[in-house]
Formats: structure tokens, sequence, C-alpha cells
């Protein structure tokens, strides 16, 4: 593997660039018009405009990116995640076109992909899941009736959805009834399907997910887990491993639940199964994200691994660079900070320039970052900014050394969630380790309208 298309944007696209270069593999990047100044266009060997900025008219331009990826006579295409990583009909075209995909193969990104199907393939392989619905749901009333069955609260979830979009959490029958066709509408625009389901809603619920690999020959591996209850609208903000205050039984439930997930489906390549955790720690299956997640790097600083030089070595053909289980071991504790142009208490998007940004003592973080000072965050994609991401040797020490580098990390020019963090850290229920998926909602309940400082 000589040359890589990169299928993707901002600090993803400049993490695996990263790796390649380390590795001798030339890089092929693709931007819009928008992001025609960012740093991972500079830091490619090669950098293809592909579209104008709208999503739909560049990134998501699935064929077009084969078609240059040929012309270039690249070897493979790694898609980061978001955009179309889990796209199961681009994976097929890039694998007819003779090239490579750095991930799994396109028939086990479908069947995990639709949710349902997914928790059907689950529950085939005894892996506990969420009470819910195992088929799709088309009219209100019949949405009433299960529900009434399951017993609110609820979430109303799009099949095909991730990532926390089309989805919402429904605590009696008139939010069923008021959010039950915008799910449906907001299902179709995103992911093209708007087929829906109910799952139970799980109260004093931790999420909790298993970073998994795969090969070709079999070998299936965990890499250890992540505790990622620290969200808003449904997406993680916060996330730290290994997860404090679990015991050692219901770590191995994980563990077990998800290489049965792994082997249910033959999965290879990087992958995460996701759970919640409850008060009384049983385990139930979520979703499997066939794809490098955003908190990746978490999982990179207490195994010591470089899980995207794992990827590029698996889509060559090779086994797993360490495939026995018992030789994997925990260093220490990480926390992984992402910093988004958003307000920090209503966490709406809040586009434009960076005036200022100074990454402050580097030494005590580690910075995936995609933009530099002057660069603008534009409303046509995701607001992530950077990751800000320390690792110590004890979770005490992880959550000092994050409170003295955030002081010194300085960004203007726009809103961001830079505050949020600090009040986090806190937090008596995060300090003690025993927060869960509400911990945000709380605080802004504390706050009583006052001003975030």
């Amino acid at each position: 593997m000589k040359k890589v298309l990169i299928a993707n944007r901002g600090e993803i696209a400049s993490r695996v660039i990263r790796t390649c270069k380390r590795l001798g593999i030339e890089t092929v990047a693709i931007y819009s018009e928008a992001d025609a100044d960012m740093p991972f266009v500079k830091e490619a060997d090669y950098s293809f405009l592909i579209g104008p900025s709208p999503i739909q008219q560049s990134y998501l331009k699935g064929q077009e990116i084969i078609e240059l990826a040929l012309r270039e006579q690249v070897d493979a295409i790694h898609p980061g995640y978001g955009i179309l990583s889990e796209n199961g009909k681009f994976v097929q075209q890039v694998e007819a076109a003779g090239i490579t995909f750095i991930g799994p193969d396109a028939e086990t990104i479908k069947k995990m992909g639709d949710k349902i199907v997914s928790r059907q393939t689950m529950q085939q392989a005894a892996v506990p899941v969420v009470p819910g619905t195992d088929e799709g749901i088309g009219l209100l009333e019949e949405a009433k009736n299960i529900a009434l069955e399951i017993g609110y609260p609820i979430m109303l979830k799009a099949s095909a959805g991730g990532g926390g979009v089309g989805m919402i959490r429904c605590d009696n029958e008139q939010a069923l009834s008021q959010q039950f066709e915008s799910v449906k509408s907001r299902a179709k625009m995103y992911f093209g399907s708007d087929e829906v389901f109910l799952e139970k809603f799980i109260t004093d619920a931790r999420h909790i997910e298993v970073q998994i690999f795969g090969d070709q020959f079999g070998n299936i591996i965990h890499l250890y887990e992540r505790n990622c209850s620290v969200q808003r609208r449904n997406q993680k903000v916060i996330e730290e491993s290994p997860s404090p205050n679990l015991s050692e039984a219901a770590r191995e439930k994980l563990y077990e639940a998800a290489v049965n997930a792994a082997k249910a489906v033959g999965y290879k390549n990087a992958g995460t199964v996701e759970f919640i955790v409850d008060k009384d720690e049983s385990v139930y299956f979520l979703e499997m994200n066939t794809r490098l997640q955003v908190e990746h790097p978490v999982t990179e600083e207490v195994t010591g691994f470089d899980l995207v030089e794992w990827q590029i070595e698996v889509a060559k053909g090779n086994e797993l660079p360490v495939k026995v289980q018992n030789q994997i071991k925990l260093k220490g504790h990480a926390l992984e900070f992402r910093l988004y142009a958003e307000d920090p208490q209503t966490f709406m998007p809040s586009p434009g320039e960076i005036t200022q940004l100074d990454l402050g003592d580097i030494q005590n973080a580690r910075i995936d970052n995609g933009y530099v000072e002057g660069g603008k965050v534009t409303p046509f994609y995701d607001p992530l900014i950077a990751k800000v991401i320390v690792h110590a040797e004890t979770r005490e020490q992880a959550i000092e050394k994050s409170k003295t580098y955030l002081k010194t990390f300085k960004i203007e020019g726009l809103k961001t969630n830079l505050p949020l963090f600090t009040e986090i850290l806190r937090e008596e229920a995060f300090v003690k380790g025993d927060y869960t998926t509400s911990i945000i909602n709380h605080w802004l309940e504390k706050l009583k309208g006052e001003k975030v400082q």
C-alpha cells in the first residue's frame, strides 16, 4: 500500500495523514471550496478540489471520489468517520473499482448500519439488547401501543441513523405524538430511509463502548472500554478509558458481549460496540459502529497502539499486530475533550473565524487539531474544532492534569464549549466517577440561567 486517498476532512484527515507519513505512504486529500485553506489540504502529498461547500456537493460525491482515486492510482481509501464511512453502497463501489477500503466489508456495514437488523443479529448471537421493537414502525397508533407495553420513557430512533442523529427521547404519549413524523422526516432527509423503531430509555445509565478489531484470519480482540456518558443532544463530548466505578464482573460482560457481537458478523478492521449499563450493571447492546470512532485516541493513549496503523495492516491482508488478548495491557488513564464551535449552554453551532488559537502547554496533552489561527469554522459541517487528549498514570492525575492544561488553551473569535470542560471537571459526580448520561442536564439545571464563566 503506497498511496491512500482520505475521503474526509478536518482533524481526522490530518490524523490519518500523520500515520501514513510515518509509514511512508503517500496521501491524497479531497476538499470542498469552504475547506480550501484547511491544514489537512496542505499536509497531504496531493490535494484536489472535489466540489462546492455543501456536503452533498462535495464529500458525499462517492462516485467522483472513486474516479479521482482511479486517476491518481491510489491503492486504498480511508473514510475517516462520518460522511461515507458507513455507507455500504460506497464501499461496494470502492471494492468494485479494485481499490482497497480501509474498514470492514460492505456486507457488515449494511447489516450493522440498519439498527433493526443489528438488533436481530445480536439477539441471535445471545448479546443482550435494550428492550424494544425488532421491526420498523409505520404508524403513530402502532408506536403508541408499543410504547405503552414497553413503558415510558422511550427512545424513538431512525433505523438507518447513527451518531445521535435521528433519535429523540419521549417521556409520554403527547411527546411521541409530537415527534413521530418529525423523526421519520429527519431520518428520510439524513439517511434516505424513514423507518423508525422504539427502544426503552434506560434511566440512570452509563454509555460505555468497547473497541474491537478483527482480521480476515478470524482473529478478534478488544482493546478495552471507553465511558462516553458526558453527552449533549445524544452526542458525546467527553470520553475516558478505562470506565470508572465499574465492577470487574460488568467489565468482563462488556468484553464478552463485544467480542461475540464482532464474531457474529465476521468482523474485520476497526469497530466499536456500544452499550448501555444500568444502575444494577446490567449490560445492553445499543449499536455497532463500523468505523474508527472520534474518540479512538483515548484507546491509543491507554494501550500505546496506533489504531490507524492497525487499520492499514488489516486492510493490507495482514494479521492483527497483536492477536492474543492477554498481551494487550492497559497503561494508565486517558480523557478526551471534544472542542466544538458552539454555545456552551444551548449547544447550538457557532461558526465564525478563529481570531486567536493558542494550544497552550502541549507537553501536557495530545491535540488532534483541524484548524489554525485565522481559520473559519463554516456552517456546512460538524463544528468540531479539535480534540484534547490527556493521559496520566491514574484517573485523579488525569483530571488534575486536564484542569492545568485547559487553563493554558486559548481560543477567541467564536463561542466554544471550552468553559463546559472546566465546569464538568468540577462536578462532584464526575470527580467521583459515578456520573450518568444525564450529567450535563443536571449541570444546566444547577446553573439556573447563570452565564457560564
